[in-house]
């Protein structure tokens, strides 16, 4: 079995992927596992820019296959904001329970169809010589008038899924892996990775 290097030090994150790649014939290793301690800095304007970026970087540093994504929330009434830079929205240490008092206080009055929003997730894999390769996937829901839920992370509370009648901090762990952006950007990856050359 090869390692993969999955480019993050996010526990939780780290947890979604092994669940959803177990049955990839690669072991994911963190880059705690392998000491490496190294920051990338986002410099992309596309999440797919960034994933790349980071997964070529640390396929480099390590020598090693290795995995790096880059996600956020897409925002319609806020031309897209927060973005790329959902992880550093309203400053790179405000909590989230902020980040979410601002969200909602610039959506403050807008109906339900009015707060239209995506999550949206670009994973890259990259080989230490330079190949690499790209998918995409996106969630899309609304965002809600107040924070629901305990489950999952970041914007998770206040992402509105429709269809469901949820948000996806109110799915469970499997439930939230089945439709999530990062579960369907991460299910095509693990079908490329059933492929990979080498």
């Amino acid at each position: 079995m090869r390692d993969i290097l999955l480019a993050t030090t996010n526990t939780q994150k780290l947890e979604e992927y092994r669940a959803i790649f177990s049955d990839v014939p690669f072991a994911l290793l963190s880059l705690r596992d392998v000491q490496l301690d190294m920051d990338v800095e986002e410099t992309g304007i596309t999440f797919a820019e960034n994933a790349q970026l980071k997964a070529l970087a640390y396929a480099k540093a390590s020598g090693m296959l290795s995995l790096a994504d880059d996600s956020g929330l897409e925002i319609d009434a806020l031309g897209g904001a927060p973005g790329v830079y959902s992880a550093r929205f309203a400053g790179i240490n405000t909590s989230y329970a902020e980040r979410f008092r601002v969200i909602l206080s610039q959506l403050d009055g807008l109906a339900m169809k009015q707060r239209t929003a995506r999550f949206r997730c670009a994973i890259t894999m990259a080989e230490p010589s330079g190949y690499c390769r790209t998918v995409e996937g996106t969630l899309e829901g609304q965002i809600a008038e107040a924070p629901r839920g305990h489950n999952g992370f970041g914007y998770d509370p206040i992402f509105f899924v429709p269809e469901l009648g949820k948000t996806t901090a109110e799915l469970t762990s499997e439930q939230k892996n089945r439709i999530s952006h990062r579960g369907r950007a991460a299910q095509l990856a693990a079908l490329l990775l059933k492929n990979w050359p080498g």
